[in-house]
């Protein structure tokens, strides 16, 4: 990698975003609280960057269309369809894993 040019490696780091993209949207069984408990982020996180990438360019990409984006259709449906409640287990997760700042 430390070999390409910028173009070809930006080609590359987007190819490997749009990729990510497609197996989130395809892996509709895993869910964001497990995601965020073992990662760190989730599509939420996922479509925030993309819209933080968007203003810091002047775009004027909304939260709804840059999760739209992400989850392959309005976010509210997405959760009617595939969102289950998160468990206790899981909460106590999330909330443990929490920066204390």
């Amino acid at each position: 990698m430390k070999n390409l040019d910028e173009e070809t490696r930006v080609a590359l780091e987007a190819a490997a975003f749009r990729r990510l993209v497609s197996h989130l949207r395809n892996r509709t069984d895993v869910q964001n609280i497990d995601m965020m408990n073992l990662t760190g982020f989730c599509r939420n996180c996922l479509s925030n960057w993309l819209k933080d990438a968007a203003d810091e360019r002047g775009l004027g990409i909304s939260k709804d269309d840059s999760r739209e984006y992400v989850y392959g259709m309005p976010y509210e449906d997405w959760k009617a369809q595939h969102q289950a409640p998160a468990s206790a287990d899981q909460q106590a997760a999330f909330e443990a894993g929490k920066p204390s700042h």
